[in-house]
């Protein structure tokens, strides 16, 4: 399968390659496998937030977490703490992108790879 990426969404900010779309992908499909999480049921939900880690990976050469705000962006990369999977991951499984859910999550799915779709930036 062929992923194209658009370079700008219709607000006009800049979303990642899709050679790192790609790897983010790869990076979240095994991610979910080894720590028995699933993605999201909406699968934009899903899409949005591995577009958000492909731009921060382009932009600053690491995934920092794409939902959260940030003073220093640069300054949080080298701390390290919300680069995917961020500290609260790795160590309870709580994932506040919804990236990776465990079962007991109310908008948990049932899938460990990626349903691509195309998201409405519009509202």
């Amino acid at each position: 399968m062929t992923i194209e990426l658009q370079q700008e969404d219709t607000r006009g900010k800049n979303k990642g390659s899709s050679k790192s779309f790609e790897a983010m992908r790869k990076f979240a499909e095994t991610y979910a496998k080894r720590t028995n999480t699933y993605f999201c049921v909406d699968p934009s939900v899903t899409n949005a937030v591995i577009e958000g880690l492909a731009k921060h990976k382009d932009e600053l050469g690491s995934p920092l977490c794409p939902c959260r705000y940030y003073e220093d962006k640069e300054a949080e990369v080298k701390n390290t703490y919300w680069n995917c999977p961020c500290v609260p991951m790795r160590e309870r499984k709580e994932c506040h992108c919804m990236l990776f859910l465990t079962e007991e999550s109310p908008f948990v799915g049932d899938k460990q790879e990626l349903e691509i779709v195309e998201i409405n930036y519009e509202a």
